[in-house]
């Protein structure tokens, strides 16, 4: 009697919150992973913006103060001065820094243990980075646009419409804000791989290799540096970005392949 209700009871099979729908579906695994990540809705949305509007309010202050102390808005020294300033860019590239990490390294371990693998987990992160990247540049985009329609806000400040954000074209704004942000947030991803892979001393030696090829490559190419110079055209950035992208998301995946979930 024992043997035949354990032959003809019902198996149950295990289900993983990450990779099914409500209705039972299973969900592609790498966007499974990007939706963890988009639950962070505050994190994904908010901060970028919040940030951004940080960081304009205190290149406002800096206006005011330079137009207290002589300087005019709308001369040509008040211009140039404004349009060379990177202060928001390297601002939000350190914000930006913070959440490629955190992005790895706070959320790893939870996908795995939901049942992602270490491919998915990769390839969503950088689905999700991408988002992030396109939400941030189409803020930005906006942002520069209102300041060009109202001419300066009115007053004649430059907060967006600088030299490193493309001079107020709006198309190159859009890209250097996507390649450029979703170069951060995928190396920092690196970064944050290395911590979960070899802790604390990850990131540190990480930090020190990239530092010696920099300097290595630095040294063969200075000889040459006129001539590169001269030569230099501005989509090699769009595709020195692209290589950087491809390079870190194969180092996240290798490092993450061999991390130890503890």
């Amino acid at each position: 009697m024992t043997s035949t209700l354990l032959t003809t009871a019902p198996t149950i099979a295990p289900t993983s919150t990450l990779g099914t729908h409500s209705k039972g579906l299973t969900m592609n695994p790498i966007f499974a992973v990007t939706r963890l990540h988009l639950t962070r809705r505050i994190m994904t949305f908010g901060l970028p913006v919040i940030y951004v509007g940080v960081v304009a309010l205190l290149s406002i202050m800096i206006s005011l103060i330079s137009w207290r102390a002589g300087s005019q808005p709308g001369s040509e020294g008040w211009i140039a001065g404004s349009q060379a300033n990177p202060g928001l860019v390297w601002a939000l590239g350190g914000f930006l820094g913070y959440m490629g990490v955190a992005s790895t390294a706070t959320t790893f371990r939870f996908a795995i243990t939901l049942g992602s693998t270490r491919r998915s987990f990769t390839l969503g992160t950088l689905l999700w980075n991408l988002i992030v990247a396109t939400y941030l540049a189409a803020v930005l985009t906006a942002l520069t646009a209102i300041e060009l329609l109202t001419d300066h806000w009115f007053i004649g400040f430059y907060i967006f419409d600088i030299f490193i954000l493309g001079y107020g074209n709006l198309l190159i704004t859009f890209v250097i804000v996507l390649l450029g942000t979703l170069t951060l947030l995928t190396v920092a991803g690196v970064f944050g791989a290395a911590w979960i892979r070899f802790s604390n001393r990850g990131p540190i030696l990480l930090g020190i290799g990239i530092g010696l090829v920099l300097i290595v490559a630095i040294l063969i190419l200075i000889p040459q540096a006129a001539e590169i110079a001269a030569a230099f055209r501005p989509w090699w950035l769009a595709v020195a970005a692209g290589v950087m992208i491809i390079l870190a998301s194969l180092g996240s995946w290798r490092m993450l392949r061999r991390a130890i979930i503890r």
